[in-house]
């Protein structure tokens, strides 16, 4: 089996990001808690959740959730999707006046109703458009831009090569492609091929993105394509650890000492603590049950407990009841079941 390539190390604009192994900006799971247990687990990126740059809806009380920073750890990097250049722009002066310290572009969000306003992914139909807001952005702010994207709208209509040039003559610091297309939304494999093409044609830093859901899968995704570094999405949900091992084994070539049940335990309770008191408890209740969901699908009887827990509203009521199902499973685990651990 050949050696990892070594750890990565990856520079957007004044920040050196290591390791280069990034959470993903995922709208409704990416909030502060979720990214500072993420960065806490090795993660050295992590992007908020989409914004969108509609100043009608800068106030709303969802916005001004994922525009909240404050106490966070590591740089602040701020995802804004629309369709305007001038309301780009402006969105992202505005969040650079609130913290921002880099701000990531939306181009490739497959949700219909991002898409049925002609933003996210919607925008890959039209590159004058994606050169005017690339523009727009980087002129209109002094700090660093970036791009996620996919890898085109549709089969047959993959431009991520064009894209990308526009992006880089744009002055964008960092590109993350997501290796499928709008129409395969999160469906079939995810493709690497273009995205190895596209980091020979290109100088600015690369992530890859889409279906790393394992040490060895960053790895092997990282040798094909010849990127910069990964980006974790929906393989971090429910295994915020990912980030560590992935971490190590890129490293050293192995992994890491397995969690063990009780630390786990513990770093799963305090996330849905952290989610109950940043909310409150009504919206923080309600938050984490995706959460709790995640977690417990690795674990015997998760499915019927997570149906229990979705029926309690007390923060404290779900808290107690995870914690008392959590030490159950304590007795039959010495450490927290893992895919990529079982040979």
């Amino acid at each position: 089996m050949p050696a990892p390539p070594a750890l990565p190390a990856l520079n957007i604009g004044p920040y050196a990001v290591r390791p280069a192994v990034a959470l993903a900006p995922m709208a409704g799971i990416t909030d502060k808690p979720f990214r500072q247990l993420c960065r806490d687990f090795g993660a050295g990126w992590a992007v908020s959740e989409m914004i969108i740059s509609d100043p009608a809806l800068q106030h709303t009380r969802k916005t001004l959730h994922r525009t909240d920073h404050a106490g966070e750890s590591g740089v602040i990097a701020v995802q804004i999707a629309g369709s305007d250049p001038a309301q780009m722009a402006a969105a992202a002066q505005y969040n650079v006046a609130r913290g921002a310290q880099v701000i990531d572009i939306n181009m490739g969000c497959p949700a219909k109703k991002v898409c049925n306003v002609a933003a996210g992914s919607a925008l890959l139909q039209n590159e004058a458009l994606v050169g005017d807001i690339l523009r727009a952005v980087v002129q209109a702010v002094d700090v660093p831009v970036t791009l996620k994207t996919r890898l085109g709208w549709s089969d047959d209509h993959k431009n991520i090569r064009t894209i990308a040039r526009l992006a880089e003559d744009a002055g964008i610091a960092a590109l993350a492609i997501h290796g499928r297309t709008r129409t395969q939304m999160y469906r079939g494999a995810a493709e690497y091929d273009l995205i190895a093409e596209v980091k020979q044609q290109i100088r600015i830093p690369l992530w890859v993105n889409g279906d790393i859901n394992s040490p060895h899968k960053a790895a092997a995704v990282l040798a094909h394509t010849g990127a910069d570094g990964v980006m974790i999405g929906r393989g971090a949900q429910g295994q915020p650890w990912l980030f560590g091992d992935i971490r190590h084994y890129l490293q050293h070539g192995r992994l890491p000492a397995p969690l063990s049940f009780q630390a786990a335990s513990a770093q799963v309770l305090a996330h849905i603590a952290a989610m109950h008191d940043f909310y409150g408890e009504y919206t923080g209740v309600r938050t984490a049950r995706k959460h709790i969901g995640w977690y417990l699908a690795a674990l015997p009887d998760g499915d019927a407990a997570r149906r229990e827990l979705n029926g309690i509203d007390s923060a404290a009521g779900q808290y107690d009841r995870l914690a008392a199902f959590l030490q159950q499973c304590g007795q039959q685990y010495s450490h927290w079941p893992c895919a990529w651990r079982i040979s």
